[in-house]
């Protein structure tokens, strides 16, 4: 990167380690921060390339419909559905009351 206040530093990475809900070692911390701050050299390094007579894309290859054809297919049947639940009540999945 062309400068250093563009870099992450530890404290930022421990500060987005924390909004993600993750507990991370000092010697995470060190790899995660390393690991970013690749990432945005070359992002850096993508701002240098000359785009001017390139036409904008939506993919990067022509594409067609993807889909199939919708079709009904016989489903499971109740016995089979709930075979693997771990609790069944007249037919259906047992869940815990959530309240």
């Amino acid at each position: 990167m062309a400068t250093e206040e563009k870099k992450l530093s530890g404290e930022l990475t421990e500060h987005i380690a924390r909004l993600a809900h993750i507990d991370i070692t000092e010697k995470e911390k060190e790899m995660f921060t390393g690991q970013m701050n690749s990432i945005l050299e070359h992002f850096e390094q993508l701002k240098e390339v000359d785009t001017e007579n390139v036409e904008a894309t939506r993919h990067p290859m022509e594409i067609s419909n993807v889909f199939r054809k919708d079709e009904v297919k016989k489903g499971l049947s109740q016995e089979e559905a709930t075979k693997n639940a771990p609790e069944t009540e007249d037919g259906f999945i047992k869940a815990p009351r959530i309240i």
